[in-house]
């Protein structure tokens, strides 16, 4: 029997109250903020039974230049069986730049986890191979950074023979 994403979202403010800073909703898409001390504990919760939260569609890194928290990250889960999405944002301040991976939980997230990091300088706790994506290894610094400088020169590397 399919749950209702109001249940789920009862029982998210129910266990994870000091967690959990707003609920929203937008584009008939839920929208849970929260703090990132707590993604892992709730990525968890909700891949149990009955909510079954078991794909992670999406992730990504939004820059907010000039606002202290200055990043924040975008979390897209669907669940097959209740036919549910949720998003889950929280922020990171650009001195304290890094997030728990979801690795563990996720094989997919590998991926999406190194183009964050490879494009915004976001650095995942935990994740087992966090190196660029797109950028060769000598490339310096985030260019979807909003401060990235639009005609900055790269050092250039040496062929390989």
């Amino acid at each position: 029997m399919a749950i209702s994403k109001e249940k789920v979202l009862e029982d998210l403010k129910q266990k994870f109250s000091d967690n959990i800073l707003e609920i929203t909703a937008q584009f008939g898409d839920d929208i849970i903020c929260i703090k990132k001390e707590a993604l892992l504990d709730i990525v968890n919760f909700l891949r149990e039974e009955p909510y079954a939260f078991t794909m992670l569609l999406d992730l990504t890194c939004v820059d907010y230049m000039g606002e202290e928290e200055r990043f924040e990250m975008v979390y897209h889960l669907f669940s097959l069986s209740n036919k549910l999405r949720l998003r889950f944002k929280t922020r990171l301040s650009e001195d304290d730049c890094k997030i728990d991976s979801l690795t563990p939980i996720f094989k997919n997230a590998n991926w999406l986890e190194r183009e964050a990091y490879d494009m915004f300088g976001v650095h995942f706790e935990g994740h087992p191979y966090l190196r660029r994506l797109f950028m060769y290894d000598g490339f310096e610094g985030h260019p979807l950074r909003k401060d990235y400088p639009l005609h900055k020169h790269q050092p250039k590397i040496p062929l390989r023979k």
